[in-house]
């Protein structure tokens, strides 16, 4: 039936030509424009009947189509390749004249071939190389969106605000890795279905463009609602989006019919013209038809009636455009039908080739493009030095939080695209004063504050990241991060991948975690999981003890971020900001001098402690580190010689080193702080028990419990204790004691 349906949309434009007619707005933009844009129309929709054809035969692997938004061909005709475009899944037209636009007609055929090669999952795609059938392009700047649910909003907020952030920095785009091209009057569209206005990221990021708008910063960006009334099969209520969004300070609405040529493109180019000049964002509502269903596998007759559906099909916007033409004498009947043939001649060929074309056949090709890594070029850029002195108290020892705070200054003075961002981290300095003082010292122009809202936070550094900046946004805490974990999973840790890594997103996410607060307690403000970080492809997750290795892993992690394009977070224990001492009160002894500048500490480079100790090895990180030292003080005392290797790198967990340093040692403790599921521990675990040479060697883990942190003293029966790591590591030494504790004991973890 979505076959029929396909194939019976090009015999009624086919008919027009035979004496057929239908109702049709009159053409009221010049000809050849408007034949430019019927032309683009053709071609997408019968790139679309295509796609129907090619799963009917198993050639093919999506059929969620853009039939009846075929409007949305003048954005592509009156925008530049050089204004990033995030596109819905409806958006094909658009691509395709966004193609013709970007070539001066060159690329018709070009055009066509890649929405087919995508189709077809081909590895020759040349934007996603057979991953995920995506409207992408680098020369034709469209970034690939794989989920048009309004996650993609927030980046194109993020890309709009630093479009003209770089002009007052006086940075050009493309100065890291995989930036897409801008010039200094791009403007940013996203477009979207009516149902996904709904969303909380499309609610969220809009109200952030709104609420940055309001107070006169500039935000060329067009939200395009492509609204055909429903979503999937939940009708939109009549004059709801229009409601909502003329509700919107500071925001523009515009109104365009789609389903009419010469309306769409003039109400598009008013648009486009406003935000280009006066750099606000617009509120695009263009009225569309859903023609078919949802997609290919889509029963809509189930929750359709028949006169709902024949409406929707005589609206047909193609089909329309095709009689506003002829009405207009810009094509005779003859001319129609001509014009038909050769395009389905075309797509018919073009398909034919498609399918041919190689598909990816490895793991290790699927997989290349998911984070591409030049570790040493990386470390080079860390350590590269002389830019700028170094603070005159550099050798005066720091706690964690004062060396951070030094670092990210030398950082931001390496770097003038670097920008730092988030709540309260400007004038206030950050909950914890961590960035107290960079505001003043850097300007508001690359230290500013944003709206409470996590999503609307990363997705600044996304879009920002991605036209050429090199951003540094915080989360408060880390629990704040599960209200926005998606902006990382789904949005930026996928860019690389979809796009054959031409494309990138480098930020580097400070995030305050962890437990052992004092005064502090809830699932908000003392966390600690670190898994969804650790389950992202990707992702780089450092996780320091000290201040020194603070600012070196940080160096590391902007150089990845530069050279690389790497998505990067560092979580730091809040509980070891401001803590000065290790064994004794006034000791000092977790106080550290700023390193110099040339010094960093390479990815899956380990922290080694007592290296010559073979009774017992401790693997651990953060708070566990400095924990498992006064722990290692009192083995020695019991004649136990232990070896506290700081991991510091979690995701990619530094395996090699963990293996050796694991071979050295009679026996294995883990020092996990998180909880005991679904961490760290699990997972050396696991290399433990499927490494022959280790499996057999006395091995344990402690690790806080599948809890939720409480308030003040009862967190302390929940963490892990320094009690429980030395009992632990007495008994996998097989030294006897009588005291009991909450471990996991194993001789094989297998």
């Amino acid at each position: 039936m979505p076959l029929l349906r396909a194939r019976r949309s090009v015999e009624r434009i086919r008919s027009l030509a035979n004496g057929a007619r239908i109702e049709a707005p009159r053409l009221t933009i010049d000809q050849g424009v408007a034949k430019d844009l019927f032309l683009s129309q053709l071609f997408c929709r019968l790139t679309d009947v295509e796609a129907h054809e090619l799963r009917a035969k198993n050639q093919g692997y999506y059929t969620i189509c853009s039939a009846g938004h075929e409007g949305n061909v003048a954005l592509g005709a009156l925008t530049r390749a050089t204004d990033p475009a995030l596109l819905h899944y409806r958006s094909g037209a658009f691509f395709l004249a966004r193609a013709r636009a970007a070539s001066n007609g060159a690329e018709e055929r070009a055009g066509v071939l890649e929405l087919l090669l995508s189709l077809a999952a081909s590895a020759d795609d040349p934007i996603s190389g057979g991953r995920h059938k995506v409207f992408g392009s680098v020369p034709w700047g469209i970034p690939p969106q794989t989920s048009t649910i309004s996650s993609h909003l927030p980046k194109a907020v993020g890309m709009a605000l630093a479009i003209d952030r770089m002009k007052k920095l006086g940075v050009d785009g493309g100065t890291s890795a995989g930036a897409m091209p801008t010039a200094r009057d791009s403007i940013v569209l996203c477009s979207f279905g009516d149902a996904s206005l709904n969303h909380s990221t499309a609610q969220g990021a809009i109200n952030a463009a709104s609420w940055a708008a309001y107070q006169k910063v500039p935000v060329p960006v067009i939200f395009v609602c492509e609204d055909n009334g429903i979503g999937v099969s939940v009708r939109t209520p009549n004059g709801w989006v229009e409601a909502r969004m003329k509700a919107m300070p500071a925001l523009t609405y515009v109104f365009a019919d789609g389903r009419d040529l010469s309306d769409a493109y003039t109400k598009t180019k008013q648009a486009v013209d406003f935000c280009r000049e006066k750099r606000k964002p617009v509120f695009l509502h263009l009225a569309t038809e859903r023609v078919w269903g949802h997609a290919g596998s889509d029963a809509d007759g189930e929750y359709r009636s028949k006169d709902d559906i024949a409406r929707a099909e005589d609206n047909d916007p193609v089909l329309v455009a095709a009689q506003s033409l002829l009405d207009a004498g810009v094509l005779t009947g003859a001319e129609l039908v001509e014009e038909v043939d050769r395009a389905l001649e075309m797509v018919k060929r073009l398909s034919a080739e498609a399918v041919k074309r190689p598909k990816l056949t490895t793991r290790a090709a699927v997989m290349e493009s998911i984070a591409p890594s030049h570790q040493s070029a990386v470390l080079a850029e860390a350590k590269r030095a002389g830019y700028a002195p170094m603070p005159a108290d550099a050798d005066k020892p720091k706690t964690l939080a004062h060396s951070i705070k030094a670092g990210l200054g030398d950082l931001m003075r390496k770097y003038g695209e670097m920008i730092m961002f988030g709540e309260d981290v400007a004038e206030k300095g950050g909950v914890y004063g961590v960035t107290v003082g960079l505001w003043k010292q850097f300007g508001p122009g690359r230290v500013f504050n944003t709206l409470l809202d996590e999503q609307t936070i990363l997705g600044v550094a996304i879009g920002a990241g991605q036209v050429g900046l090199l951003p540094v946004p915080e989360i408060q805490f880390l629990a704040y991060l599960h209200n926005a974990e998606d902006q990382l999973r789904g949005e930026a840790a996928t860019l690389s991948f979809f796009s054959r890594a031409q494309l990138k997103n480098p930020m580097v996410v400070r995030i305050a975690g962890l437990g052992y607060q004092k005064g502090f307690g809830g699932h908000f403000h003392n966390d600690d999981s670190l898994a969804v970080l650790r389950d992202i492809p990707g992702v780089l997750l450092a996780v320091p003890s000290r201040g020194d290795d603070a600012v070196k892993m940080m160096r590391t992690l902007v150089a990845a971020a530069k050279v690389d394009g790497r998505v990067a977070v560092i979580v730091e224990p809040i509980a070891l900001y401001h803590t000065k001492d290790l064994h004794a009160a006034g000791d000092n002894g977790w106080m550290f001098p700023l390193p110099p500048q040339g010094e960093a500490i390479d990815v899956g480079e380990v922290g080694v402690y007592n290296g010559e100790a073979r009774d017992l090895v401790v693997f651990t990180y953060g708070n566990g580190v400095p924990m498992s030292l006064r722990v290692a003080k009192k083995l020695a005392a019991e004649n136990v010689q232990a070896t506290i290797i700081d991991l510091r790198w979690l995701a990619p967990l530094p395996a090699e080193a963990i293996e050796t340093y694991a071979r050295e040692a009679a026996s294995i403790l883990v020092v996990d702080e998180c909880r005991k599921s679904g961490n760290v521990g699990e997972a050396i675990a696991a290399l433990v028990a499927e490494n022959p040479a280790l499996r057999a060697k006395p091995f344990a883990r402690v690790a806080s419990a599948d809890s939720f942190i409480p308030l003040a003293d009862a967190a302390n029966l929940v963490l892990v204790s320094e009690d429980e790591i030395l009992h632990a590591a007495l008994a996998v030494a097989g030294v006897k004691t009588h005291a009991s504790a909450v471990v996991t004991t194993v001789a094989h973890p297998s």
